[in-house]
């Protein structure tokens, strides 16, 4: 009994399944109000799915006893990203809403402060909580990065993959899983990145301009990402350090998330 009780999800059914609900709404308004075709509703449907399918079995693995107010917030963010991923792959066919595509990925950015202090105001910060912020923040970047990709070229897609490419080096390096301290220029050098992205998808920039602030963007990550691995290197083989299989908190890619801070 006890074990049937760990792994019913009904407690989480009504908010992820509204979730799902509310998305495919959303991208029917979108459809309608903005011509949106065929290909940025299905990215969109495809979005939601994936989304109500992964967040269940987090769940599912982590039992928290209840989604949460916060969880909720980001929940709402990850509707917003679905918005923005569904006329990122629509504008590879038409023409985009670039004012609705930028209020859309703006909110998300601005709501990105509020579930953490939502957590944190209501005790409810955990693990699980601040990898479904950070999972959420490094998806909006990367589908920031494949828009702005267009008009600067490709170089622009390395601000999204670094993080992606920092966690499938930590498989093979298990030292870039250690603990890393709480940094204040790591969360502000992450939240400039969606900062950029937006301003410079929103062509109120002069292409050059864009171009060089979204270059100077990629070179505080790669600093930032090159501190944090010169850190982890230094500390591998100390007694609790990344060499021995620490699992504290790790940098998160946009944020400090909840209390927890993850990078991977």
């Amino acid at each position: 009994m006890a074990v049937q009780e760990r792994y019913d999800t009904r407690p989480f059914a009504p908010d992820t399944t509204a979730g799902m609900g509310v998305q495919l709404l959303v991208l029917e308004v979108l459809c309608r109000a903005v011509g949106m075709g065929t290909t940025g509703w299905l990215t969109g449907s495809a979005f939601a799915v994936v989304t109500w399918v992964v967040l269940t079995l987090a769940l599912r693995r982590s039992w928290t006893g209840a989604f949460g107010p916060a969880n909720r917030v980001t929940l709402a963010r990850t509707i917003l990203v679905g918005g923005v991923t569904a006329l990122v792959a629509d504008s590879f066919e038409r023409r985009p809403p670039v004012a609705v595509l930028v209020a859309l990925a703006a909110v998300a950015l601005v709501l990105d402060a509020v579930d953490g202090q939502v957590a944190r105001r209501t005790g409810t910060a955990t693990a699980l909580g601040a990898r479904f912020d950070m999972e959420v923040d490094a998806f909006l970047i990367l589908v920031l990065c494949v828009y702005v990709a267009v008009p600067l070229g490709a170089w622009v897609l390395a601000i999204g993959l670094m993080r992606y490419a920092f966690v499938a080096a930590s498989w093979v390096l298990p030292w870039l899983r250690g603990a890393l301290p709480h940094s204040m220029a790591r969360k502000t050098v992450a939240a400039l990145q969606g900062i950029v992205l937006v301003v410079a998808g929103a062509g109120i920039l002069p292409r050059a301009s864009a171009a060089a602030a979204v270059a100077v963007a990629l070179a505080l990550l790669a600093w930032s990402f090159g501190r944090d691995i010169g850190w982890l290197w230094r500390v591998r083989a100390r007694p609790g350090g990344a060499g021995r299989g620490g699992t504290a908190a790790r940098a998160p890619v946009a944020g400090e998330g909840r209390g927890v801070s993850v990078r991977s």
